[in-house]
C-alpha cells in the first residue's frame, strides 16, 4: 500500500477541516477480526476529489451525505470521494484485522491464563487499519468512540471511560486529536486507582493498568508509579503554566508492544516488561520512571501541539527525552538521570550518527510515512535532547521555559512547525536562534573533540602544562562545508581519584587555548567533555586511554565515568581501540563500580563487542574474564542489592562454568534476593544453551515458568542451541510466512539464533536473510519488521562475502523502507566489525 506522501497531505489539509469523529467498535464478533463503524463530519474547501484512508479486511457500506458510494472502489488502502463544498458527512462500515505485529488493534493471548487483550498502537500510518479516516498528523478531530467488548473485559481510551453495562463501552469526547495518538485498549485487564491534585484545585483520577496475570505485581509496583507519576505532573504542570489538557490519566502495560511507551493522550501505552517480576535493580526503576516522565512531557508537547508533518517529529521525541530526565533529577528522588542518558542514550545517538543513514536532527524533508520512520532514530531522541541542552546553555533556561511556555499556549490544540518553535525561542530570547538551528539542528555527522596538552618541568622537576588547546573536529555537510557547531562544555583533569583541574568553556572555533591552565599539573587522565553536556565525540589521547583502566575506577563523579565508558564504546567501535582493551578496563573498573546505570549498560556493551569484534577462537575466554568481574562485584557488594544482582547477571550471561549454571538454572545456589526471578533463571538457561550443555533445564524451566516472558524466553533459548537442528527449526519459525508468529516471538528468536552456533552453520543463513526477512513486508508490519531485520542481521557471519552479499541486495533497491534502513544500519556495524578484526583481529 503506498505511504502518504507529503505532497498529498498539503493538498488534502488545504481541501480537508474535519469537525468530529465517531467510531463504533466490535470486538466479540471473532478472535481475527472486529467490526469498525466509522462516521466522519467535515468540511470541504471545494467539490474536488480527494480520498480517506481505510485498510479493511472487508468493506460492507459507504455513504457520503447519504448517497451510497461503491465499496469495492477502495484500492490500496484509499478510499476516492468527492465531497460536496462545505459540510459532509461520510460513514463507513468495515470489518478489520487484529494484528499480531504490534500495529493497529493487536490481540494476544496470554499464555499463563489463556485471556485475550487488545491494545490499539496506531502510530506511524496503522489508524486505518482501525478506523476509516484522513490519516494525517495536521487534520486533528475530536474522537467519540464506543466499544462492545466480552462482558468480563475493561476498556479504556483517550476519553474518560464509561461502562453502560453488557460490555457496552462509552469514552468521553477528546479533544482534537491526531490520527496517530488515538488508542483502544480491551481485556480483562486489572486496575489501581490514585488522584493527582493540582495547586490551583485540577483534580486527575489516575489509572494503572495491566494484565490479569501481573495482578500481584502491579499492586506491589503501583505505589511507586504513582509517585513519580505525581511528582512529574505537578513539575510540569508549574513547568509550563498550563493544566494537564486530557481529563483523567491512564497508563496501561500492554503485551506485545513495539516501542517503550506511546503517549496516546489519556492513555499512555507500555511494554508490559515495566511491570517487572523477580528483583527490581535501581536501573529498572530509573528507566521506568525516566519512561512515565517523558510520556507525560508529551501530553503537551506532541499531543496538545502536534507537528504538521512527521519530519517535525524529532522535535517531540527530543523535547520529551529533554524534559523526562530534567523531571526526573528535579522532582523524583533519580537524581542520577544524567549519566543514564549519558552512558545508555547517547551511545545509541552516537551509533546512529557513524551509520551511513545519518541525518540531521531537522531539516530532513519526509516525503512521506515511510521514509519519516526510518529518521526515528537515536538522533531524534538522545542528540535532539542533547541539542536543547545545548540552546539552554546558550540562550538561558529563562528564556527557554518562556518561549515553550508561548509555543505550547499560541499553538494548544493544534499544529506547530519548527519554525513555529524557534520563533518563540527568539522572541524570548532576543538571539538569532536560526543560527544556531542552522549549525546543531540542519547539519548530521559528530564533531571529534579532544585536548592537547604541552607540558614542561617546573623547579622541582613535576610535569606541568606549559599550553593546553581544546580542538574540535568538524563534520562537512555535502558542499564541503564545516558545522561549525559552538559547544559549551567542561574539561577536566584526574590523577589517582583526584580532580586535577577543571575549566568550563566556549568551544566557538576549531581550536580554542586555555591559558588559564599553563603551570597546572599534567594529570593522569585528561578528559573531553567531562561533565558531558554536549554532543561530541570525546577523543582520549593515547596516554589517557592507556592509563584508563586504572584511572577510571577511582573517578568519583558518575557523570564523568558514563562519559569516559562512551567514549571507550565510541574507540572500539571506531577500530581506534582494541575491544580486548575494553574487556581490560571492564574487569579493573565494573568490579567498583556502583552506580547502576553504569553497571547495566557496561555488562551489556561490552558483551556485546566481545561477541561482535573478538575473533570466534577468543570469546569464550573474554567472556569469562567478564564473568570474572561479575562474580568480583557480586561478592563485594552488600547481598541482595542493585549492585549484587548486576554482577550476578553478568556471570549469568558470560559464564562458561556450566555447573554454576546449571544450579542456577534449576533454581539452587542463587543469589540473595534473585531466589524468586525467573529472569534470572532464565539467563542461565540462554547461557547453557549457547554453550551446548542444556540437560533437561530448559523443559523444567518451560514448565516452571509459563508466563508470556517464560514463553519468550524459551523461544529464545531453544534458538540459541548451536547444533544444525535447532538452528533450521528456529530460522523456519523466524522467517516463515506462514509461522503465524508474533512481532516479539520472531525478535526473541532472531536474538537466540545468531547468539551461538559454528561459522559454517550460520554462513548458509546468510543468503536466507537477504531474500526471506524481507519477504515479510506485508506480513509483519514495517515499524515491527524494521526490529526483525535488525535483529536478524547475519553480524555473526563477519566476512567480506557477507558484506558483498548486503551491498548487492541494498543496490538492488526490492526491500521496503523499514528493511532497508535496518539493513543499513547493520551493514555499518559490520564494517566496524571487520575493520576490527582487519586492525586487531590477530
Amino acid at each position: 500500500m503506498p505511504s502518504l506522501t507529503r505532497d498529498e497531505a498539503q493538498a488534502r489539509a488545504s481541501l480537508i477541516d474535519v469537525e468530529s469523529m465517531e467510531v463504533d467498535l466490535d470486538l466479540t464478533t471473532s478472535s481475527t477480526t472486529f467490526e469498525s463503524d466509522t462516521r466522519i463530519v467535515f468540511r470541504a474547501a471545494a467539490a474536488e476529489p480527494t480520498f480517506v484512508d481505510l485498510k479493511a479486511v472487508d468493506v460492507h457500506e459507504v455513504e457520503l451525505n447519504d448517497v451510497a458510494l461503491d465499496p469495492a472502489t477502495v484500492v490500496d488502502g484509499r478510499l476516492p470521494i468527492t465531497p460536496d463544498e462545505g459540510r459532509n458527512t461520510l460513514c463507513v462500515r468495515a470489518t478489520m484485522p487484529f494484528s499480531n505485529d504490534g500495529q493497529g488493534l493487536h490481540r494476544s493471548v496470554d499464555p499463563e491464563d489463556h485471556r485475550e487483550y487488545v491494545y490499539g498502537h496506531l502510530f506511524l500510518d496503522a489508524a486505518p487499519k482501525v478506523f476509516a479516516c484522513f490519516d494525517q498528523p495536521d487534520l486533528k478531530a475530536p474522537y467519540t468512540v464506543t466499544v462492545t467488548a466480552p462482558r468480563e473485559w475493561v476498556v479504556t481510551g483517550n476519553g474518560d471511560p464509561v461502562h453502560e453495562g453488557d460490555g457496552q463501552w462509552r469514552l468521553a469526547t477528546t479533544k482534537p486529536l491526531s490520527t496517530y495518538f488515538v488508542t483502544v485498549c480491551a481485556g480483562p485487564y486489572v486496575q489501581q486507582r490514585d488522584t493527582w491534585r493540582g495547586p490551583d484545585g485540577q483534580v486527575v483520577p489516575l489509572v494503572l493498568h495491566a494484565r490479569a496475570s501481573l495482578a500481584e505485581e502491579l499492586a506491589a509496583q503501583a505505589p511507586q508509579m504513582f509517585e513519580v507519576t505525581r511528582q512529574c505532573m505537578s513539575y510540569f504542570h508549574e513547568l509550563f503554566g498550563i493544566d494537564y489538557p486530557f481529563g483523567e490519566y491512564h497508563q496501561i502495560f500492554v503485551p506485545e508492544f513495539n516501542a517503550g511507551a506511546m503517549e496516546n493522550p489519556g492513555c499512555v501505552t507500555f511494554r508490559d516488561q515495566f511491570v517487572f517480576q523477580g528483583a527490581i535493580t535501581r536501573q529498572g526503576l530509573l528507566s521506568r520512571t525516566n519512561t512515565i516522565a517523558h510520556e507525560m512531557a508529551h501530553m503537551w508537547f506532541g499531543d496538545l501541539v502536534t507537528p504538521v508533518w512527521w519530519d517535525d517529529l524529532w522535535l517531540n521525541e527530543s523535547f520529551a527525552e529533554y524534559m523526562a530526565h530534567r523531571a526526573c533529577v528535579a522532582a523524583t528522588e533519580f537524581t542520577e538521570a544524567w549519566v543514564d542518558f549519558g552512558v545508555g542514550r547517547k551511545p545509541w545517538g552516537y551509533a546512529a550518527e557513524r551509520s551511513p543513514s545519518t541525518h540531521p536532527v531537522a531539516g530532513a524533508p519526509a516525503h512521506d510515512g515511510d521514509t519519516a520512520l526510518q529518521n526515528f532514530d537515536g538522533i531524534s531522541y538522545a542528540k535532539g535532547a542533547s541539542a536543547l541542552r545545548q540552546l539552554i546553555e546558550w540562550m538561558g533556561d529563562e528564556h527557554f521555559i518562556s518561549g515553550v511556555r508561548d509555543h505550547l499556549t499560541t499553538h494548544a490544540y493544534g499544529n506547530a512547525t519548527l519554525a513555529d518553535f524557534l520563533g518563540s525561542m527568539e522572541s524570548a530570547s532576543g538571539r538569532d536562534v536560526q543560527g544556531w538551528a542552522a549549525a546543531w539542528l540542519e547539519t548530521a555527522g559528530l564533531d571529534r573533540i579532544s585536548v592537547e596538552l604541552t607540558t614542561r618541568q617546573d623547579a622541582d622537576g613535576v610535569p606541568v602544562i606549559e599550553t593546553a588547546t581544546v580542538v574540535r573536529d568538524q563534520p562537512q555537510d555535502a558542499a564541503g562545508a564545516p558545522a561549525n557547531r559552538p559547544h559549551a562544555l567542561t574539561i577536566a583533569g584526574w590523577t589517582d581519584g583526584d580532580r586535577a583541574w577543571e575549566v568550563e568553556l566556549e568551544l566557538d572555533a576549531d581550536r580554542v587555548e586555555v591559558p588559564e591552565l599553563a603551570g597546572r599539573p599534567v594529570p593522569r587522565l585528561v578528559v573531553p567533555n567531562a561533565a558531558d553536556t554536549t554532543w561530541a565525540t570525546a577523543v582520549l589521547d593515547a596516554e589517557s586511554l592507556a592509563a584508563l583502566p586504572a584511572q577510571l575506577p577511582q573517578v568519583d563523579e558518575p557523570v564523568t565515568r558514563a562519559m569516559l565508558w562512551a567514549a571507550l564504546f565510541d574507540a572500539v567501535a571506531e577500530g581506534e581501540t582494541d575491544p580486548r582493551e575494553l574487556v581490560a578496563t571492564f574487569t579493573r573498573a565494573f568490579p567498583a563500580e556502583s552506580d547502576a546505570s553504569i553497571l547495566a549498560t557496561a555488562g551489556a556493551s561490552t558483551a556485546r563487542f566481545v561477541r561482535t569484534m573478538v575473533p570466534a577462537a577468543e570469546r569464550e575466554g573474554l567472556l569469562e574474564a567478564l564473568a570474572a568481574a561479575g562474580r568480583e562485584r557480586t561478592a563485594t557488594a552488600e547481598p541482595g542489592t542493585t549492585t549484587a544482582w548486576l554482577g550476578a547477571r553478568v556471570v549469568a550471561s558470560c559464564s562458561s562454568d556450566a555447573e554454576e549454571l546449571r544450579r542456577w538454572a534449576r533454581g539452587q545456589d542463587l543469589p540473595e534476593g534473585l531466589e524468586a526471578d525467573d529472569d534470572f533463571r532464565w539467563q542461565a538457561v540462554k547461557r547453557l544453551a549457547q554453550l551446548g550443555a542444556l540437560d533437561g533445564e530448559l523443559e523444567l524451566m518451560a514448565q516452571h515458568d509459563t508466563s508470556l516472558s517464560g514463553q519468550l524466553s524459551a523461544l529464545m533459548a531453544r534458538a540459541a542451541q548451536p547444533d544444525a537442528e535447532s538452528k533450521a527449526w528456529a530460522w523456519a519459525e523466524l522467517a516463515g510466512r506462514e509461522s503465524g508468529r508474533s512481532n516479539y516471538e520472531r525478535n526473541n528468536l532472531a536474538q537466540g539464533f545468531w547468539s551461538s552456533g559454528e561459522p559454517e552453520v550460520l554462513a548458509g543463513y546468510v543468503e536466507r536473510y537477504l531474500t526471506e526477512v524481507p519477504a515479510l513486508s506485508g506480513v509483519v508490519g514495517e515499524d515491527a519488521l524494521a526490529r526483525v531485520a535488525q535483529l536478524a542481521f547475519p553480524l555473526p557471519v563477519p566476512t567480506q562475502a557477507t558484506a558483498d552479499a548486503v551491498d548487492a541486495v541494498l543496490a538492488g533497491g526490492t526491500v521496503s523502507p523499514a528493511v532497508r534502513r535496518s539493513m543499513v544500519d547493520q551493514r555499518a556495524v559490520l564494517t566496524e566489525v571487520l575493520r576490527s578484526q582487519e586492525r586487531h583481529g590477530a
